[in-house]
């Protein structure tokens, strides 16, 4: 009896030690198996563009190719890339964007660009065709998101502020053990300038528990049920997660934007703690 009972521990213990070494056989398979990143954060590295999609007259969507199919391009949650290029004059500027895609996506990454007529960093994407080269270095940004981090996300952006939005809410909605719930306003002058508004609504369709998106425009067109004007207390009051420790309220847009949104935002009782302006 003495016998089977130490040879049914010998038994339990070479079990338990067989799942501890497969466990860190497989930890150690996912960190180094790991996908690199493309990016240096130190050094610009240059990119191809292999896809120009026209989706306004002033927005298109730019896809660059990675080095490999297999390539993902490295950039945490919430952050963004410089771009380096030439203006009108000829002149060296730099400029961050967000890509709308995700580390998901591989081989390639996108960047939905919309080109103002005086902006120096547009005239370069608006100059740019299939075979040319962008300068990106990276990853940039304070923001680095853990799903499941807070209970609820309000969003408000505007213009081409939608695109760290559209980056979090991708990662959040894709990934079925995150459970974060996303309250997005998203501003704009005219219904022709609501960027990613096809995948936005697709969002709010097929996420309906989870994800919600309010439009408010300056100048609506006739028959528009969505909001008006600028955004106020009053909407982000009806439309952002009440105050609390759990949540937290994104914003990006223009700088005067930005500066009412802080100002609204600390009027209803949001804490410093609970915003972030990327």
């Amino acid at each position: 009896m003495e016998f089977l009972h130490t040879h049914r521990a010998e038994m339990i213990s070479m079990a338990v030690a067989l799942v501890a070494i497969m466990g860190g056989t497989a930890y150690y398979y996912y960190v180094t198996k790991k996908p690199k990143g493309c990016l240096d954060p130190e050094n610009f590295k240059e990119f191809k563009l292999v896809q120009r999609t026209q989706l306004s007259h002033n927005v298109a969507k730019f896809r660059f190719s990675l080095p490999t199919a297999t390539s993902v391009l490295g950039l945490p949650i919430g952050q963004h890339i410089s771009c380096r290029g030439k203006d009108s004059l000829d002149d060296e500027v730099v400029k961050p964007y967000t890509p709308t895609t995700l580390d998901t996506d591989v081989g390639y990454f996108d960047l939905v660009i919309k080109m103002y007529p005086q902006g120096r960093m547009s005239h370069h994407f608006r100059e740019m065709h299939v075979g040319d080269y962008l300068d990106v270095k990276g990853p940039k940004g304070r923001f680095k998101y853990q799903p499941n981090e807070v209970r609820a996300f309000g969003m408000i952006a505007g213009g081409t502020g939608i695109t760290p939005m559209f980056q979090v809410t991708r990662a959040i909605l894709e990934n079925p053990q995150d459970k974060t719930n996303i309250h997005l306003i998203y501003a704009n002058v005219t219904y022709d300038d609501i960027l990613l508004k096809e995948e936005l609504d697709e969002f709010a369709l097929k996420f309906s528990s989870q994800f919600r998106v309010y439009y408010v425009l300056n100048q609506p067109p006739e028959g528009w049920d969505g909001g008006v004007g600028f955004v106020s207390k009053e909407i982000i009051q009806a439309h952002c997660p009440a105050p609390a420790p759990d949540i937290k309220v994104l914003r990006c847009g223009p700088p005067p934007m930005n500066k009412a949104m802080a100002t609204h935002l600390e009027a209803l009782g949001y804490s410093s703690q609970m915003q972030f302006q990327f």
